[in-house]
């Protein structure tokens, strides 16, 4: 993105999930004296601890963070909502930092933010309707499976266990004949800061050894008990994504205990690849190794010097 006059600029660090996002922007956040805007549409939630691998209170302290915990799963915060509250937040750290670290794997929410969202056109709500009945009668994959056919890119980065976003999708694009995702990805406002985009991505099988280690850890820490005490919010779109719904399927008595953990696994992979998919296609983003630190500081440096 081209340079401008002002010297104001939002530095997001995006990747896959358990890449290591959280603690490079706690990093970047103390080497310039700045905040962190979070963009993980997970955190934003008080009850879900544990499946979400929110920072820890020695993280949160480390670094002042916004939209960790901002919310409670009753409430409907959607991609528009946080573009509207975080260019507020943003707004006014700028009156007092000249940077500010936005951090995040939702692509989504990140595009909200740095983009802006357009003005949909309005869709056709017979449709919603007969989706939502097909969807009683022959479930979720078959929603899943024309999504993906129709608009594979917004199917790349949804969550595939959020009923209403896949069906919203679909139903876009059955409405108006155009995909969901091009208006997502070619929305672009001017933002009155520069805007620097920094990637974070490993190798495969270490990212998704990562990945199992995290899921064991969020086992041990009590993820199950976190998930039984939200048994009577289980229908709210908040918690019908990995981690929680393979869950309430064991609670269901669907599967084993470790059928499940397996299956938060295998979804979790799948999800980071989707990730890794949703980022790689904006070529303004500059790759490193989560290790590279030392690198990133100094890419950082050069860049606010070139301002």
């Amino acid at each position: 993105m081209p340079l401008m006059a002002s010297p104001k600029t939002l530095i997001s660090i995006v990747g896959p999930t358990a890449v290591g996002k959280t603690a490079m922007a706690i990093q970047v956040a103390q080497h310039l004296g700045t905040e962190i805007i979070s963009a993980d549409s997970r955190q934003f939630f008080k009850e879900m601890e544990i499946g979400t691998a929110k920072p820890s209170a020695e993280e949160l302290s480390a670094a002042p963070h916004h939209f960790i915990n901002s919310h409670h799963v009753t409430e409907f915060f959607s991609t528009g909502d946080f573009e509207v509250a975080a260019m507020k937040v943003l707004t006014t750290l700028f009156e007092t930092k000249d940077q500010v670290v936005l951090c995040g794997g939702s692509g989504l929410y990140v595009n909200a933010m740095l983009n802006g969202l357009d003005e949909l056109p309005a869709t056709d709500l017979s449709i919603r309707a007969a989706l939502n009945e097909r969807f009683q009668t022959e479930g979720l994959d078959a929603i899943k499976a024309e999504l993906a056919s129709l608009d594979p890119e917004y199917y790349a980065q949804v969550d595939q266990f959020n009923t209403q976003r896949l069906i919203r999708g679909l139903e876009f694009v059955l409405s108006t004949g155009k995909k969901l995702s091009s208006f997502q990805q070619n929305s672009k406002k001017t933002r009155p800061f520069n805007i620097m985009k920094i990637g974070l991505n490993k190798d495969r099988q270490a990212l998704y050894n990562q990945i199992n280690l995290r899921v064991d850890r969020m086992m041990e820490l009590g993820l199950l008990e976190e998930v039984k005490r939200l048994l009577p919010y289980r229908e709210l779109n908040a918690l019908k994504t990995v981690g929680y719904a393979e869950l309430f399927d064991y609670l269901d008595g669907h599967c084993s205990l470790a059928a499940a953990v397996d299956k938060i696994k295998q979804n979790t992979r799948r999800f980071a690849k989707r990730q890794l998919t949703w980022f790689r296609r904006d070529e303004e983003i500059k790759w490193f190794e989560p290790e590279q630190t030392t690198e990133i500081l100094a890419y950082i440096d050069q860049y606010r010097s070139s301002l």
